[in-house]
């Protein structure tokens, strides 16, 4: 991984709200395709981005959603008029935050012989900036702060598949005046 400097526009994100094929926390797994009627009949405007799951709580806009081979892709922008985006800024600057989580509702599934819930179509109407994803792997990968990093810092790859839990301890950049932002992105 490196930190990479992304565009000018602040509070806008991206990153990945429910990866395909794994395991949650919930004993589910989401299939490749489960999102795509859904998407095709909401639309981006259709599906919500909240604070931590609560209807009365939307921090932002969905500007981009699409199923690709990893997962479902997010790209969207907190609204920094508001109080609790303004916050949620602060902790996705410093690292403190960084989960994405999913409500739906069920279409299809079966259980499968270990247990595993397989979701094969959901109904998709919101995504939340949440402290625990229920899939470990659904992050924020690109922010945009008015932080900028000296230089490109190395993250472990372990801490990175353990859910960036010490993000703020192994990439605290300085505090500048600048207005440029920085993302992970992954040095392949």
């Amino acid at each position: 991984m490196i930190l990479r400097k992304i565009d000018n526009k602040v509070g806008h994100f991206e990153g990945y709200a429910s990866v395909f094929n794994v395991v949650d926390r919930g004993n589910d797994l989401i299939s490749p395709g489960a999102f795509k009627r859904s998407l095709s009949d909401r639309g981006t405007q259709g599906v919500k981005f909240l604070w931590q799951h609560d209807p009365k709580e939307p921090v932002g806009i969905l500007d981009e959603i699409y199923e690709d081979a990893r997962g479902l892709y997010i790209r969207g922008r907190l609204i920094l008029d508001v109080e609790r985006a303004r916050e949620a800024y602060q902790l996705l600057g410093a690292g403190a935050l960084d989960g994405l989580s999913i409500g739906f509702h069920t279409l299809k599934s079966k259980q499968r012989s270990d247990g595993v819930r397989l979701l094969t179509e959901v109904d998709l109407w919101e995504i939340s900036l949440v402290t625990f994803p229920m899939n470990e792997l659904a992050r924020v990968s690109h922010f945009k702060t008015d932080l900028i990093p000296d230089s490109n810092f190395a993250v472990d790859k372990t801490a990175l598949v353990a859910g960036l839990r010490h993000l703020t301890a192994l990439m605290a950049p300085p505090a500048c005046n600048g207005a440029t932002g920085y993302s992970l992105k992954k040095d392949l």
